[in-house]
């Protein structure tokens, strides 16, 4: 939570003055009760007294005094707004080491069934397109609301290849500088990359990265598989063990670069939590709200408690 007018809290320094000057008149009265009667004869001279009920009423009154200077400050919350015409581009790594089985059944199987999933956490609203990369980098799908066309250009891809991230970043750059909202201009976009390996070919993806930040993109990275990964190669020499371990140090430089954010995923059920948390996160922006009239009308409420409970105990406004 923040303060649009922080300055206001500093009235809250009237709430231990007015407990301070309470808690003096209430030994000032008890200091009078025992020069009226002595001790011992106060409780035949008053029976009963109303205990804790005399000060719940005047406790209730401060912490209201409290949450009118708190509304005073202008009080704000972080909420997530939907992004209207928003579009998102899914770029997915089918490169030859995307067969790798460390994530089961294998990487791209695990990576096209997490997208998919993807697609149903994303608002219907968001539009959806999906770019494919391995040595070079392909378009399969403008950005749409229809998901069961996206889900359709990801079930048919199969592992081969070189990586070309930058390559594969930058066809989704220039896709999303087309998309325009219903005012003509540059629709918000963002980027979510998936890629197993160490980008071989093309531009460096740092440098695209900064592209992708001046046009205000961000990119959300998501690095696949394990660093004991490894695919079976046919060579001259017969069949060769390579390791594949995915290169999160160049993804994570990326989302730090386009103020993304960076997810290093070993196992299936880890890509499932990440896609869930990207369906709902990449839809929609961070907005400040204020919240000034929540503060008032507790305040407000409270002092109308603490009004009825001094007027049912003692007939009177304290």
């Amino acid at each position: 939570m923040s303060f649009g007018e922080p300055v206001w809290l500093l009235a809250l320094l009237l709430v231990p003055a007015v407990v301070w000057a309470y808690l003096r008149h209430e030994r000032g009265r008890r200091s009078a009760a025992a020069l009226f009667a002595a001790p011992a004869l106060q409780g035949a001279v008053a029976p009963s007294t109303p205990g804790w009920r005399r000060h719940a009423p005047l406790t209730i009154y401060a912490v209201a005094l409290a949450a009118l200077v708190a509304a005073l400050a202008k009080p704000q919350t972080t909420v997530a707004v939907p992004i209207e015409r928003a579009s998102i581009m899914l770029v997915t790594d089918y490169s030859g080491s995307m067969q790798a089985t460390d994530v089961a059944p294998n990487r791209l199987l695990a990576a096209r069934a997490a997208a998919e999933r993807f697609l149903d956490e994303v608002p219907g609203r968001i539009r959806v397109g999906l770019v494919a990369f391995n040595q070079a980098a392909r378009t399969l799908q403008t950005p749409t609301t229809d998901r069961a066309a996206t889900g359709e250009a990801l079930a048919g891809l199969r592992p081969s290849g070189g990586t070309a991230t930058g390559e594969a970043m930058a066809t989704a750059l220039g896709v999303l500088r087309r998309q325009t909202g219903e005012d003509g201009r540059r629709a918000p976009g963002a980027i979510v990359l998936l890629s197993d390996g160490e980008s071989t070919r093309g531009r460096e993806p740092e440098d695209v990265a900064r592209r992708a930040r001046r046009l205000r993109i961000p990119v959300y990275t998501v690095a696949l598989g394990t660093p004991t990964g490894t695919i079976e190669v046919q060579t001259r020499n017969g069949i060769e063990t390579r390791r594949v371990p995915p290169d999160v140090t160049a993804m994570r430089e990326v989302a730090r670069i386009t103020r993304g954010r960076a997810f290093s995923v070993e196992d299936a059920g880890e890509l499932d939590d990440v896609y869930e948390q990207l369906g709902s996160r990449v839809g929609s922006r961070d907005e400040e709200r204020e919240i000034t009239a929540g503060f008032a009308g507790g305040a407000l409420a409270l002092l109308g408690a603490g009004a009825l409970m001094s007027l049912h105990w003692f007939r009177r406004l304290p």
